[in-house]
C-alpha cells in the first residue's frame, strides 16, 4: 500500500505542476528566435524542452561539462560554442547524466532537444538533436532562460 502511495505521488509530480528557472529579457528573447549565424569561428547550439510532461521537475544541462542551467518545460538556452570541434551535451537524469556529442561546423546552428523520461522513482531526462525546421517551430514558443547554477 505505502509503495503504491509513494510511486502515485511520483506521477503526479511528473505529470503536473510547474517548475520555474531564471528568464531572459524579451531583447535576448527576440535576438536569438531569429536564429542569427554565431559569431566567426563559433557555433550556435539552442538546447530546449518544450514537453508538458514532466514539467514540474528541473534538470540540469551541462557543455563540455560546463553548467548552462537548469531547465523547466516551455524554455530554451543558447550558447555559442568553438567551431570545427565535437562537443559533450549533457543532462541530468534519474541516476547519472545522459550525454550527446555533437560535432559541430562553424557558422552552423545546432538544436539540442531535452525531454524528460519516467523513471524508477522520479523522471529521467535526455538529449537528442533535432532538424532546423522542426526545432525553430518548437523554440518559436519557447522563451529564452538565463544561463545560470547547476542544481549538482
Amino acid at each position: 500500500m505505502f509503495r503504491k502511495s509513494i510511486a502515485a505521488v511520483a506521477l503526479v509530480t511528473l505529470v503536473t505542476g510547474c517548475a520555474s528557472v531564471p528568464m531572459a529579457n524579451k531583447e535576448e528573447d527576440g535576438k536569438f528566435k531569429s536564429f542569427p549565424q554565431p559569431d566567426a569561428g563559433n557555433a550556435g547550439i539552442y538546447v530546449y524542452r518544450n514537453s508538458m510532461f514532466g514539467s514540474a521537475l528541473k534538470k540540469d544541462i551541462w557543455i563540455d561539462d560546463k553548467c548552462v542551467g537548469e531547465s523547466a518545460s516551455g524554455i530554451y538556452f543558447y550558447l555559442q560554442v568553438k567551431g570545427d570541434e565535437t562537443h559533450k551535451i549533457s543532462t541530468e537524469s534519474e541516476f547519472s547524466a545522459n550525454d550527446l556529442l555533437l560535432k559541430t561546423d562553424a557558422g552552423k546552428n545546432y538544436y539540442v532537444k531535452q525531454y524528460i523520461k519516467p523513471g524508477l522513482l522520479v523522471g529521467g531526462a535526455n538529449l537528442k538533436q533535432v532538424d532546423e525546421p522542426e526545432a525553430q517551430a518548437a523554440i518559436a514558443k519557447l522563451q529564452l532562460a538565463q544561463p545560470g547554477k547547476c542544481s549538482k
